[in-house]
């Protein structure tokens, strides 16, 4: 039977009740100064004033591009969690797990859904549905071997696809923190967002993958969640790339670098550099390309971070 479960899945009765059972259980620390104190001021507070929910990431996008949060309710063990044939990053505890949903950019508008399997319980289904969401077009001007491309070029394009088909498919048992609020790798402005209908010298190409950051060549780019290097490399289309794992299917790209400081199997904490801006490969000037994927779908680097 297909169920349509509320977005976010962490709202103030989960955690609530997380909460409750938590410290039912003796899992749950409290303080003991004041306690009585503090129960009496946030009895006071509840009555005058509604707690707003805490901030989740990624925030939940049901479009094209987005990311779904899907409760899968409680389990004594994680479930398992697929969209097709891709397993699917599962996170929380035994009181509420969520599946995390990326919604690749060529998702029709209209009903989805996952498949569910728990230890001990039947398979079933848990269904989303996806709306519609237009995204602007931008028309740039490269260099025209960039988009005419000669035999050897193109040949060279193949095989770089191919070995990026096998990176895109890393999935690890690693799990990342529950937070997933993201550092943004560089600063500056954002020049061009995700998904943009991109057109290089007035032909159509595929939309914008990722979020372009301003900035100049050699500035530090720094890893937004802690993860591991699995490739590097000087690509055709992304000039000098960096790919992280952060596990379960979460893993980021950084393209257009003029340096790379690591190679593959370096392991990163959080603000830790791995590279330098730069403008190589298709561009236009100097800037990051970042690029967040879950489950092998491109998703809006936007709905990881604050602001």
């Amino acid at each position: 039977m297909h169920t349509k479960p509320p977005f976010p899945d962490l709202s103030s009765s989960v955690l609530n009740r997380r909460a409750a059972v938590l410290g039912a259980l003796g899992l749950l620390a409290l303080p003991t100064m004041h306690a009585s104190a503090a129960t009496s001021a946030n009895a006071k507070t509840s009555k005058t004033k509604k707690q707003p929910a805490p901030d989740v990431w990624p925030h939940a996008s049901l479009v094209p591009g987005g990311v779904a949060r899907l409760s899968l309710g409680p389990s004594a063990t994680r479930p398992k969690a697929f969209a097709g044939d891709v397993p699917l990053l599962v996170l929380g505890d035994p009181i509420e797990w969520t599946a995390l949903v990326g919604i690749p950019l060529a998702a029709e508008p209209g009903e989805a859904s996952i498949a569910v399997r728990a230890e001990g319980k039947p398979e079933r289904q848990v269904a989303y549905t996806v709306a519609p969401k237009q995204y602007r077009e931008q028309r740039l001007t490269v260099a025209p071997r960039t988009v005419d491309l000669s035999p050897e070029d193109e040949a060279r394009y193949v095989k770089e696809r191919d070995h990026l088909t096998g990176v895109m498919a890393t999935l690890t048992d690693l799990r990342p923190d529950a937070a997933l609020q993201m550092r943004v790798p560089v600063p500056g402005r954002r020049s061009s967002s995700f998904g943009l209908r991109r057109v290089f010298n007035g032909q159509s190409r595929n939309p914008h993958s990722g979020m372009d950051i301003a900035a100049g060549t050699g500035t530090p780019v720094l890893a937004p969640l802690p993860g591991k290097v699995i490739d590097t490399g000087d690509y055709f289309f992304n000039g000098g790339t960096v790919w992280m794992d952060h596990g379960g299917g979460l893993l980021t790209m950084y393209c257009h670098l003029s340096r790379v400081d690591v190679k593959v199997g370096d392991v990163l904490k959080t603000g830790e550099a791995l590279a330098a801006v730069g403008a190589t490969g298709r561009v236009t000037g100097p800037h990051l390309h970042w690029s967040v994927m879950l489950n092998r779908a491109m998703v809006d680097p936007a709905l990881f971070i604050a602001g």
